[in-house]
């Protein structure tokens, strides 16, 4: 069997250039390793609770701009609801509380109203980052017509060029003098990177002009409900989505990629498979790359990224709540806490490497909108704060265990010195590191945003397409134009129209792969008041051991609301026997009540098994 193009991966890059090139007509199969799709757009469930992994405001949205337009062509608009967040943050500094609002107008005036001696630097400020998102759209596509345009671009692009040749601190240094006002420009710096004077002042003011034009949004329900939509839309154009697949290999022949082999990610006795393409498409990150190809490529491309540097990575708080938060003081969506000793502009990197006593930290509460995260009465929220995995990667499990309790603890003394009374409220908390998120999206490093966006890693120079093989493309945060959600959806539509524009396809088969993890439902009892059983025919291949495990995925859930269609469950049947028993408590949540109303020849989804 032949597929036109491979997807490797199933972050928000993969997931639409999978989406586009199947509203191409195009057949597609998209590989991700983990058992649901979205990488960093994800959700989880815990408790009552509905946990958001990364998205806590979506920059783009602005009129007639290219992520809108994305959204219609693949039905996001139709099928996914979108919250605008009531003010882009909140900075909380010596009880003084500084909202800084959405819309240009009035984003000056709060700015000016607050530093009337910076009102020169703050209208330019303003003026250059709507000039950036501006003119970087009408900045021609192909090299050819920007070689062209060279000579002329400080004239046809001031904003542009004036971005590109600065980083954020160099340019506030240079336009504004009161280190409270750039402070209160880089509140949120931690969505972008770690130190204003390496990180370049175009990739900042990009989504920034976004966030100010037309508001910052949330998926409502969280990310995955957006992840879930587009592997759905794939597979609705005739496209495959197969879950826990991890490539291990991109073969080539005559320096052209020819297929990949790939492997079950949760079974790794299961034999690899190998499969045909016309082109592939790598979401994963760049620097795991070399080590599937053959050479020279993998050397060749090593090279080209061996002096890249990494973006930092995220440290995440997951709270839920027993009450609503207004009532303790939180007034706002996104809430930043300044550290200690962050008085200058300078003081930002170093604060990010300090002592969790110290360090600077956005704290999110979802209930300020209708996020649907968590039931009535009740609040979901985050803390998020910039994380690097040397503080963790040399920890044994039981030490790294304590570390995160400390800095929890540490962290929640905090955020209850900010707002008397929340600690009390808490009902479930959990902590997300660095490594972590290299676990789970294995980002080297956990780099959440690839490469580091440097005036020298950022833009045009940043890897973009197929510029290592022909038919091997790029799309995720490494590439460009890099990570965030506007960026990374961005980059996979790109990705998938230059792949259009190549035309490397090849006349393909109706054929597709045929997923043996595939079960029907064959009979279905109570066994008491609280649990009742289902009962699967068994794949022929599916060996396991008493007290083994599987990830179980509805496949056609009918209400879902404040649950997801996944599970772990324990293999309740003996190994010889010709079916698949699992055991479900009969809980008020929405997959109970799906699995309640299975009916028999339904089919699930089950991963493993694992022990």
């Amino acid at each position: 069997m032949k597929y036109n193009t491979i997807i490797i991966g199933g972050g928000l890059a993969g997931l639409t250039a999978a989406a586009t090139l199947s509203k191409f007509g195009k057949k597609v199969l998209l590989l991700e390793q983990h058992y649901k799709p979205g990488g960093c757009a994800t959700s989880f469930k815990r408790g009552d609770f509905i946990i958001e992994v990364g998205l806590h405001e979506m920059s783009g949205l602005v009129d007639n701009g290219s992520l809108p337009r994305i959204f219609d062509m693949l039905d996001v608009s139709k099928e996914v609801e979108l919250v605008k967040v009531p003010e882009f943050y909140a900075v909380h500094s010596n009880k003084d509380t500084f909202v800084f609002p959405h819309g240009f107008d009035a984003a000056t005036k709060a700015l000016i109203t607050k530093y009337p001696d910076e009102e020169k630097g703050i209208k330019r400020f303003f003026k250059l980052i709507a000039g950036i998102r501006k003119e970087a759209v009408s900045l021609p596509r192909t090299p050819l017509k920007r070689k062209l345009i060279y000579p002329l671009m400080p004239l046809l692009y001031p904003n542009l060029v004036q971005a590109t040749r600065h980083t954020v601190g160099s340019w506030l240094d240079k336009y504004i003098t009161n280190e409270k006002a750039k402070l209160d420009l880089v509140a949120h710096i931690v969505y972008w990177g770690d130190d204003p004077y390496t990180l370049s002042m175009f990739y900042f003011g990009l989504p920034f002009s976004g966030f100010i034009g037309n508001g910052g949004h949330f998926v409502k329900g969280g990310s995955q409900q957006l992840s879930n939509h587009l592997a759905t839309y794939i597979e609705k154009n005739g496209g495959q989505v197969l879950l826990g697949k991890k490539v291990e290999k991109i073969v080539t022949e005559n320096s052209r990629v020819t297929g990949v082999t790939f492997r079950d990610s949760f079974t790794k006795s299961t034999e690899p498979v190998t499969i045909l393409c016309d082109n592939v498409v790598a979401n994963c990150a760049i620097p795991l790359v070399p080590s599937m190809l053959d050479e020279p490529h993998a050397t060749a491309l090593q090279q080209k990224i061996k002096d890249k540097t990494n973006s930092c990575s995220l440290l995440c708080i997951y709270l839920g709540f027993k009450t609503e938060l207004r009532s303790l003081g939180v007034k706002h969506y996104s809430n930043y806490i300044p550290g200690e000793g962050v008085e200058s502009l300078k003081d930002v990197k170093p604060n990010h490497l300090s002592d969790w006593s110290k360090r600077s930290f956005i704290f999110v509460d979802y209930n300020q909108i209708d996020a649907q995260l968590a039931p009535p009465n009740k609040s979901a929220g985050v803390i998020c704060s910039v994380d690097y995995l040397k503080d963790w990667e040399n920890l044994n499990e039981e030490d790294y265990k304590a570390k995160k309790e400390e800095v929890a603890q540490i962290v929640l003394q905090r955020l209850e010195k900010q707002f008397p009374g929340i600690r009390d409220t808490i009902e479930y908390y959990e902590v997300a590191t660095s490594k972590t998120v290299q676990k789970y999206t294995s980002n080297p490093s956990g780099s959440v945003y690839g490469f580091a966006q440097t005036l020298d890693q950022t833009g045009t120079k940043r890897f973009r397409n197929n510029f290592l093989i022909p038919n091997l493309y790029f799309a995720s945060a490494w590439a460009f134009p890099g990570g965030g959600f506007e960026g990374s959806i961005t980059g996979g539509f790109l990705a998938a129209l230059q792949m259009n524009k190549d035309k490397i396809w090849s006349k393909t088969d109706a054929d597709n792969y045929l997923d043996d993890r595939i079960v029907k439902l064959i009979a279905k009892n109570k066994v008491n008041d609280q649990t009742i059983e289902l009962n699967f025919a068994k794949p022929a291949k599916f060996k396991h051991q008493q007290g083994d495990y599987v990830v179980f995925k509805l496949h056609d859930p009918k209400a879902l609301e404040l649950d997801l269609p996944y599970r772990w469950l324990p293999v309740v049947s003996s190994a010889e026997e010709s079916i698949l028993t699992f055991h479900i408590p009969l809980e008020n949540n929405g997959f109970s009540r799906n699995c309640e109303g299975l009916k028999i020849g339904e089919e699930a989804l089950v991963m493993g098994p694992m022990g």
